[in-house]
């Protein structure tokens, strides 16, 4: 686990997925999700927060170039938690990722909704029905939650779990992307969530972190 500075040596911004917001945010906050057959609750109070860190809270995250695994890691660090990543069957290389590219894997799923099914390594973490509160991460793509964090949400029962979504984009804020995703979840307590910088200071995601519990 790296302190002060944990993002530093993150992968440079160079043309990829997690900065497209900030220099033509191409589609904005759409939706890509189909609501459930039962609906969840969401929370606007601007106050989350989980029940233990003993056993019964999980941090999942998606990270495409390391930004939302740094932030991840600190915040489990910090609250005590066990920590789950979210893995794509087939992994997003550099070239995949070049949302400048018209023939990038990114761009085309971005442009055809069908391609957004996203193959994973392992949908349900194990010991999920053990946990009360699940905090879940992913950077921002086209104004919206990354989407192979998709299968991992629709993949799993959110009934009597609280959720509290967080994200790392260069410039974009959390905007809908947790919303959507409660939708898509069909279930669950959805919390207010919160947007990080991709340069995020661990200090800044350690005092968010601890005003959960």
């Amino acid at each position: 686990m790296s302190r002060r500075g944990f993002l530093a040596g993150a992968a440079l911004f160079a043309g990829a997925l997690a900065g497209c917001d900030a220099n033509n945010n191409p589609s904005g906050a759409e939706n890509d999700q189909q609501a459930g057959n039962s609906q969840p609750t969401t929370s606007s109070s601007g106050t989350s927060s989980v029940t233990s860190a003993n056993g019964n809270v999980l941090v999942a995250y998606y990270s495409a170039q390391g930004h939302t695994e740094a932030v991840a890691q600190v915040i489990a660090d910090e609250l005590g938690t066990d920590l789950f990543e979210i893995m794509p069957a087939e992994p997003y290389s550099d070239d995949d990722l070049n949302w400048t590219d018209d023939s990038s894997r990114v761009t085309r799923e971005h442009e055809d909704e069908s391609l957004r099914d996203v193959e994973l390594t392992q949908v349900t973490p194990d010991g999920w029905d053990g946990y009360d509160t699940v905090l879940v991460g992913y950077p921002i793509w086209w104004g919206i939650a990354a989407w192979p964090v998709n299968n991992f949400i629709t993949g799993n029962d959110w009934d009597g779990k609280t959720v509290i979504p967080f994200c790392t984009s260069a410039s974009s804020g959390l905007g809908q992307s947790g919303d959507l995703l409660a939708e898509a979840a069909g279930s669950g307590d959805w919390q207010e969530g919160r947007r990080f910088s991709q340069n995020a200071d661990e200090d800044e995601v350690r005092s968010w972190a601890a005003g959960l519990s």
